[in-house]
């Protein structure tokens, strides 16, 4: 699938729900509470928002916000408090890789398993045959430029081939959507701005619905058809940003007029106070 990027301009701060056919993600009034020696503290508030299928969603905010809090709910590996979280159509009440993959800040590679058996892991607990584990990894090694390093270990590896193995891992059970926690977070910003421009490769060769969250603003409006903003905690969406950048992006985009508008919005709606 080719993703055309849409060019209707900057939406305008709409924290209600956005609606429509073909959501892959649909988070409806989802609110938590962490309960605490100090009481009850609340993390999320009332979160509404729908990611259309094949669609690069971002969410930005500042630390605390409850960014990672709301990715690990629409993994199945959470628990709301309040709220209904569906993919596909369908409640996400327990881990579920057949429906969502998930690429964490950390690699969390088996250390003493090479980078072709830390991808076929999630196959041999599902009991897929070897040899059929052994094709699709190879596939994801191959689609995501690793081709060749199946026998490496982890140590072997830098920290970029390290979060590709990954991504690998993330996509080989081939699920619909893709929930990835500041996964470049530890890279140096050269390797960090590679693995952004090879992540869109990827992407567009999956058509995968991708979720994903940043503290780069730069990485942010790079990456994503749809920028969703929240406040500090309670965690809010306060703001939904449409970056109508063409694709392909390139690196020349960062120095338009463009793309620093979009992240000054970004920028504004963080800093200001609740």
């Amino acid at each position: 699938m080719q993703h055309v990027a849409n060019m209707s301009g900057v939406t305008g701060a709409v924290p209600g729900r956005v609606g429509g056919a073909g959501a892959s993600v649909e988070v409806a009034g989802v609110s938590h509470v962490y309960s605490g020696r100090d009481g009850q503290v609340p993390a999320l508030e009332d979160i509404d928002l729908s990611v259309g299928a094949g669609r690069f969603t971002v969410i930005v905010g500042p630390s605390g916000c409850g960014k990672t809090s709301l990715l690990m709910m629409m993994a199945g590996l959470r628990r709301q408090t309040e709220g209904t979280i569906l993919c596909a159509g369908r409640p996400i009440l327990d881990p579920d890789p057949e429906r969502v993959g998930v690429v964490f800040q950390e690699a969390s590679l088996f250390p003493w398993q090479t980078a072709i058996e830390n991808i076929e892991f999630p196959l041999a607990l599902r009991h897929v045959p070897a040899a059929e584990r052994r094709r699709r990894a190879e596939s994801m090694l191959k689609l995501v430029g690793l081709d060749g390093f199946a026998g490496r270990y982890p140590h072997e590896l830098s920290g970029g081939m390290k979060q590709r193995v990954s991504i690998a891992r993330g996509l080989v059970q081939d699920p619909p959507v893709l929930l990835m926690d500041e996964p470049f977070a530890a890279l140096d910003e050269q390797t960090r701005m590679t693995m952004g421009h090879e992540l869109l490769r990827i992407w567009s060769q999956t058509s995968k619905t991708v979720v994903f969250i940043t503290h780069s603003l730069t990485e942010a409006v790079y990456l994503a058809d749809e920028v969703l903003v929240m406040s500090a905690r309670p965690g809010r969406i306060i703001d939904r940003i449409e970056v109508d950048l063409p694709r392909p992006r390139t690196y020349e985009m960062m120095a338009t007029d463009r793309f620093g508008r979009l992240r000054e919005r970004i920028w504004q709606q963080i800093r200001k106070p609740d």
